[in-house]
């Protein structure tokens, strides 16, 4: 049934991988099963026929989709189906997009999508990377034009040493996870987490991996060779070049001119007469072209930009090649908040925000690996406003999303672990006006706002992003690029890392990959760019960690009670913590190992809570003294609870230091009065004295007592019990 079934196998980091071809999903352009140990993706690619009317861009459409019953999961939703994408699923998608997209021909307008379905998931074997060489494969062998293959590997570093595509458990001990994609020769994206690792280990760490990829590049020729399709023909949407370059002739000096300066705004206002103009002499010219003139000048405008990096070494806005522009950060600036910062570089502002919460507010994940919850989430928005714009609020994007998580990989290495900081820790970044690197901002503003916010960083953190121009075997790299360098430019080279080293690492490219002798000078540009940024800036506005929160923040206490102290602590149906919480105006987390949260924002109400909970938690001790609570009044004494479920008598002749005739005279239900544990029976029953605990807190005197009447109290009466055996004499 199946003809056209083939299989081929080779070895990944000593670990199978299998492709099928074939037998699934025969319709696509592309399609093939991958195996990578027992870790399965169906990759499939199409194409439209042809473009779509009026898109000026290459539509392409990158889709990892998660299944649940890849890990043998029911998902959590109401509807008990996937939804949206995650966001390490759409971080994905984005990952497998970046080494793929500059590969298709830059005049193809035909829609082209991706989709990688993971249908079982093997921990050791990494979805991510088996997607991407998946999707190589499906182009490769599909009639697509392209100029892969790629493929893809993790590296880490445990030990010293480098290790391809680590296991779940070596995952656990590596010191970075960085993926590497690659062509034939040349390193086609980065993406990097690192526990501040030095330029040269990371440079050395990037080369094992593009090592690695060169095996698997080889291995998918070989499929593309044996069944691959011959390429179709498409329409190019390339402008004509006799119009091209009467345009250039005509408007190259009015571009210039509309170029040259360092202000954004007045940049877009030089441009719009030169628009009109262009248009004004050629529309009557070319007036089935007229949508390829605007491509014309965005192409002129490229080509000065390009010109004057090669050639003269200028920069745009007049800055030398590795000069970052004019910068400011400040703290402090949202009272009300726990912590706040806002970093300033050039025309890009960034504002973030620190919210501290209880471990209950953690984010809880339903993925496909052992992760299910993050107390540490970076939200980055995106306004129109920061770029001038109309455009309505839509939500969060796929760039919003990606851009947040490169600065939460940034942060998370040197934050500090649970048991330091019992927080959930939530950081916004709001872009307040963009031209280039907003991500890197973040990253700084971030580093401010978690400082003034008290949070014990092991170390500020600060991003820099570095550029590319190529031409031939010509290249130049110029740091801290803006705006019209990152669009004409050939790469956008984001690192940010502490004084010591990387801590995250986002490569975006738009030629076909990078040399070793780039990627040496984008690491070292960026490591002095980063110092300057952290010493001349970001340390001058906030030179320390605050020594303490903010008073808006709520103060934790953390406890530890036995596992089996779990139940009483929370009582029946939650009745206990329920009426702590309530009581003290707190919140208060149980972990499954006995490990208790409490926060609240009056430091005083947390202690309070915490010493409820450990009277409840702790047997009682003889000589222990506790505030408790009056419950019931009794003509021989008042009973007290200590502790919600902990109740003990205090007898009337130990309710005052001095002689006591009425129990209501002295106490009344509700009062909340201080008791020393006296005694503890066989079978639990606590008995407390008022009297003892005020003359061991308060120091006061107690009255003689005065001399008894033998009418007043029969001997065989003790502690306002009667003995049954007494009684019995009595009937």
């Amino acid at each position: 049934m199946f003809e056209n079934y083939r299989v081929y196998e080779t070895t990944l980091a000593g670990r199978p991988l299998k492709v099928e071809v074939g037998k699934m999903a025969q319709l696509s352009s592309g399609s093939c099963m991958v195996r990578y140990g027992d870790t399965s993706i169906l990759c499939n690619v199409t194409a439209s026929a042809k473009p779509r009317d009026g898109v000026d861009f290459f539509p392409l459409s990158v889709d990892y989709e998660e299944k649940l019953y890849a890990v043998g999961h029911i998902p959590g939703s109401f509807q008990r189906r996937e939804g949206r994408p995650t966001e390490k699923a759409i971080l994905t998608s984005r990952v497998i997009d970046r080494p793929i997209r500059p590969l298709f021909p830059k005049d193809m307008r035909n829609d082209v999508s991706i989709v990688c379905t993971v249908m079982s998931v093997d921990p050791d074997c990494p979805p991510e990377t088996t997607a991407m060489i998946g999707a190589s494969i499906a182009i490769s062998i599909s009639d697509i034009p392209w100029d892969g293959p790629i493929s893809g590997v993790v590296v880490g570093l445990i030990d010293g040493e480098y290790v391809i595509n680590p296991t779940a458990e070596q995952e656990k001990k590596s010191e970075m996870h960085v993926t590497v994609a690659s062509t034939a020769d040349l390193v086609a994206m980065i993406e990097a987490g690192a526990n501040e690792i030095d330029n040269e280990t990371m440079f050395g760490g990037i080369m094992a991996g593009h090592e690695a990829n060169q095996q698997i590049v080889e291995f998918i020729k070989g499929i593309q060779a044996e069944i691959g399709k011959p390429k179709f023909a498409f329409q190019s949407n390339d402008p004509d070049p006799v119009m091209y370059e009467a345009i250039k002739d005509f408007a190259i000096e009015d571009v210039r001119y509309a170029l040259d300066t360092d202000d954004k705004l007045i940049r877009d206002e030089r441009l719009r007469p030169v628009y009109d103009k262009v248009h004004e002499r050629f529309d009557e010219e070319y007036p089935e072209e007229i949508a390829k003139i605007d491509e014309c000048l965005y192409k002129l405008q490229k080509y000065v930009v390009r010109r004057w990096l090669l050639d003269d070494g200028k920069r745009v806005d007049g800055r030398g090649i590795d000069e970052i522009r004019p910068l400011a950060a400040e703290v402090d600036l949202l009272p009300r908040v726990h912590g706040s910062g806002m970093f300033t570089r050039g025309q890009t502002q960034v504002l973030t925000t620190v919210t501290l919460g209880n471990p209950d507010d953690a984010q809880l994940l339903d993925g496909l690996d052992d992760e299910t919850e993050k107390r540490y989430m970076h939200h980055y928005n995106f306004p129109s406003y920061s770029v001038g714009e109309t455009k309505p609020s839509r939500g969060p994007g796929r760039r919003e999303i990606g851009h947040g998580a490169l600065a939460e990989r940034a942060l998370v290495p040197v934050l500090p672990s649970q048991e330091e900081f019992p927080y959930t820790m939530r950081l916004v970044s709001e872009v307040l006006s963009s031209n280039g690197s907003t991500s890197q901002a973040s990253i700084c503003g971030s580093t401010l706002a978690l400082m003034a916010a008290g949070v014990p960083i092991k170390a500020p953190v600060a991003g820099i992003s570095c550029g590319l121009v190529t031409e031939g075997d010509r290249f130049m790299t110029m740091v801290d690029i803006q705006g019209l360098e990152d669009f004409f430019g050939d790469m956008d080279f984001k690192v940010g890392g502490t004084h010591k080293g990387i801590t995250a690492i986002q490569m975006d490219l738009k030629v076909h990959g990078l040399t070793p002798a780039i990627i040496k000078e984008a690491l070292e540009k960026t490591y002095k760019a980063r110092l300057y940024i952290l010493d001349e800036t970001m340390l001058k506005a906030i030179p320390e960690v605050r020594s303490e929160l903010s008073p808006y923040a709520p103060k934790m206490l953390t406890t530890k009670i036995d596992v089996d102290k779990i139940r009483e602590v929370i009582g029946k149906g939650g009745a206990v913590i329920q009426k702590i919480q309530a009581d003290f105006s707190c919140d208060v987390t149980v972990e499954e190992d006995g490990t208790i949260f409490i926060s609240a924002v009056n430091s005083e109400n947390a202690y309070k809570a915490l010493a409820v909970i450990e009277t409840i938690a702790k047997d009682p001790e003889i000589g222990a003294i506790y505030k408790g609570r009056v419950t019931r009044l009794m003509a021989f004494g008042a009973f007290v609870e200590i502790a919600p479920g902990k109740e003990g008598l205090v007898h009337i002749s130990k309710l005052d230091v001095k002689r006591v005739e009425k129990v209501e005279d002295i106490v009344t239900v509700g009062d909340e009065v201080l008791v020393k544990v006296t005694e503890i029976d066989e079978q639990g029953r606590i008995n407390l004295s008022r009297r003892d605990a005020l003359i061991q807190v308060e120091g006061l005197t107690p009255e003689a007592p005065a001399p008894r009447e033998e009418s007043a109290r029969p001997a065989h009466r003790q502690g306002g019990f009667r003995r049954r055996d007494d009684r019995r004499r009595e009937d």
